[in-house]
């Protein structure tokens, strides 16, 4: 079979590109990691098959093979299982998750071949990905930032979260704590439970949200609660709620 490769990270597509090629079962005829690009070639030359990104700046794989005539048959790569992968269980197409596994690899390569000695069974494209860009909006996994303002007067200050010990808020104001300094930011701990990635960031005080890298010892309390010692250079001990103990050991691995 003849194969083109479409990865907007160029280590992923040297990887899978080889991969193909080990198999003995696969020539790579081209490869880029620019959809656009990609487009030119694959409409001048069409392989039997075409492995794509779904997620590439600027072009999803889905919108790509959309413009595409003749399409050919499609594998689609993907980093997350959070989407719809039931959609891609139709008979033209297959996927395989990043980073691709040998095993997995030929899984597809075997429906491959399957597919070009019954090309009648080629359902509807258009529908097809119709339904694949539909699962893919209501599945996209969330986008959590990596840093924070902070204003004060005219300057801003940029704080990269993962040096954020913990947030609390005090006298109506939300602060975001360092091992140096406190910053005010203009959100609530609320918006900022919402906001933030939960593997790293914990609720443990309707005033305070920890970020869980820093957390260095857990001691009960009275009452039911708990104080949860950090790792930076103040030793900051935060009071943990009652009802916020069990999940905060949940998170911790505890």
């Amino acid at each position: 079979m003849r194969a083109f490769v479409v990865d907007d990270e160029p280590l992923a597509v040297k990887r899978l590109a080889r991969m193909l090629e080990e198999t003995g079962r696969v020539q790579v005829t081209g490869t880029s990691t620019d959809p656009v690009d990609a487009l030119a070639a694959l409409t001048e030359k069409p392989p039997d098959v075409l492995f794509l990104d779904i997620q590439m700046p600027g072009m999803t794989g889905f919108e790509m093979l959309g413009m595409l005539d003749p399409q050919p048959l499609t594998v689609f790569t993907t980093a997350y299982d959070q989407y719809a992968l039931q959609a891609f269980e139709v008979n033209s197409i297959d996927y395989l998750l990043k980073p691709v596994e040998e095993r997995h690899l030929a899984r597809a390569l075997d429906k491959l071949e399957r597919l070009r000695a019954t090309p009648a069974e080629k359902p509807e494209w258009k529908s097809i990905l119709s339904q694949l860009a539909d699962a893919m909006r209501q599945t996209q996994p969330a986008q959590y930032p990596e840093r924070i303002t902070s204003r004060l007067g005219e300057r801003i200050h940029i704080l990269e979260l993962a040096k954020v010990t913990h947030f609390f808020a005090h006298d109506k104001l939300t602060y975001a704590a360092t091992d140096t300094k406190n910053y005010v930011v203009d959100h609530t701990v609320s918006d900022l439970e919402q906001r933030l990635d939960p593997k790293h960031f914990c609720r443990i005080h309707r005033s305070t949200l920890v970020n869980l890298d820093w957390a260095k010892e857990l001691d009960a309390w009275f009452a039911g609660r708990a104080l949860l010692r950090l790792r930076d250079a103040k030793r900051t001990e935060l009071q943990v709620a009652r009802d916020r103990v069990q999940e905060l050991k949940k998170r911790l691995g505890i």
